[in-house]
């Protein structure tokens, strides 16, 4: 019942964001239009607001919430095919934004490669004490979790490391 309740308070998450940006979309186009500003004209702040459907715009990057779920490699894999990958974390604000989502979704930082030296999918690490780690976290619970998962919380420290073959839902991220 608990699973069930936090599908649907997902995709009710994911519904209202879409209305959000189809409306955004809408007023952008509704303005492009008034002002006879053929799209490719937009500046690409103005591109932005008319995001691609099914992408959820935000600063300068787009981004894919998935509903299906896939183990953290699968995941990535879908993101690749997408063009972008695994969302990768640089601020306070893009965490806010993120964390808006209920989750749990997959991000794109692991410490597959060697334990305790978490890494970002470009290949940059995170450095100790960085990040938006959930209390005690990440605590490689029965050796065994070398995936970084978020979900939506009262607190801005959302991350927790997880076993990379559970199957959880995922955020992709590429530039706009």
């Amino acid at each position: 019942m608990k699973v069930e309740r936090d599908q649907l308070q997902m995709s009710y998450s994911l519904l209202e964001t879409e209305r959000d940006q189809l409306q955004t979309n809408y007023s952008s186009l509704v303005m492009a239009k008034e002002h006879y500003i053929p799209f490719f004209h937009l500046s690409s702040a103005e591109r932005l607001k008319a995001c691609p459907q099914g992408w959820t715009c935000f600063s300068s990057k787009l981004y894919y919430i998935s509903t299906e779920r896939k183990s953290w490699s699968e995941s990535q894999k879908d993101c690749k095919e997408r063009g972008a990958d695994l969302v990768i974390i640089n601020n306070e604000e893009e965490q806010d934004f993120i964390s808006q989502f209920t989750g749990p979704f997959w991000i794109g930082l692991s410490d597959r490669e060697r334990e305790g030296t978490w890494k970002w999918v470009d290949g940059t690490t995170l450095q100790e004490g960085q990040g938006y780690w959930k209390e005690n976290q990440p605590d490689n619970y029965n050796e065994n979790e070398s995936c970084a998962e978020t979900a939506k919380s009262n607190s801005q420290k959302t991350w927790n490391d997880f076993q990379c073959d559970e199957k959880l839902s995922w955020i992709c991220e590429k530039e706009g």
